[in-house]
């Protein structure tokens, strides 16, 4: 299994889709971030500002270390944003600041996929951590009940990946109304901020694609068997 063709021509591409994802939004963030706003806002003011025009109380706004390890905990109720995002007073800054503000407006409304997404999550780690063990060692050991539970459980994976693309297309899109609606952006500089989300869209775009391949793949192995 480990030098399978059958592996590279099913997941192979969306590996490699992966892989273009991840270098285009680095790329497209660091192009961006040296795009200063015309207001001159830091992310973390911009995160703030949005939070309180939308009603959102109770959530805090704080620095987090690590490369693009920007997010919102909605069981700490935070809007936790690396230090480039943060202190950053880029066209790129503003837009992944308000989109993990997206987050938070989306827990606040009661967004129901948001909800879905956050009870896909503890079956979806335990996937994470466990379905390749047990699918390569039912294969090892000529087990095909342990193959199938492999399968069960990575297919969590795969359903916490589909609910996190429309909750995350949601974020940006709410991102984008927000920062025009209240003019921190104008409309050029909303253009520039449109391409930030979308490069990074493209990321969960391609983990969903490279799961669900991944996915076939293994069904496609264990039908074989038979």
């Amino acid at each position: 299994m480990f030098f399978d063709p059958l592996f590279l021509l099913v997941v192979g591409p969306g590996m490699l889709l992966a892989l273009w994802a991840t270098f285009k939004v680095k790329t497209t963030f660091d192009r961006y971030s040296k795009v200063a706003l015309a207001s001159r806002m830091s992310g973390a003011e911009i995160a703030r500002e949005l939070l309180a025009r939308s009603g959102v109380q109770g959530v805090e706004v704080e620095l987090h270390e690590g490369f693009l390890s920007d997010h919102y905990h909605p069981v700490a109720r935070k809007v936790r944003l690396s230090r480039a995002v943060y202190e950053g007073r880029s066209i790129s800054a503003a837009g992944v600041a308000a989109h993990e503000v997206g987050h938070a407006i989306q827990h606040h409304q009661g967004y129901k996929l948001m909800a879905a997404r956050q009870a896909l999550v503890g079956p979806a780690n335990l996937g994470t951590n466990l379905s390749y063990l047990a699918v390569f060692a039912g294969f090892l050991l000529h087990l095909a009940g342990l193959i199938w539970v492999g399968i069960i459980l990575f297919s969590a994976v795969v359903l916490f990946q589909l609910v996190t693309l429309p909750v995350e297309l949601d974020a940006s899109r709410r991102a984008k109304v927000q920062l025009l609606e209240t003019g921190i952006v104008g409309q050029a500089e909303g253009q520039h901020v449109a391409r930030v989300l979308s490069a990074a869209a493209m990321t969960y775009v391609a983990a969903l694609i490279t799961s669900v391949m991944t996915l076939v793949y293994f069904v496609l192995r264990a039908t074989s068997r038979r």
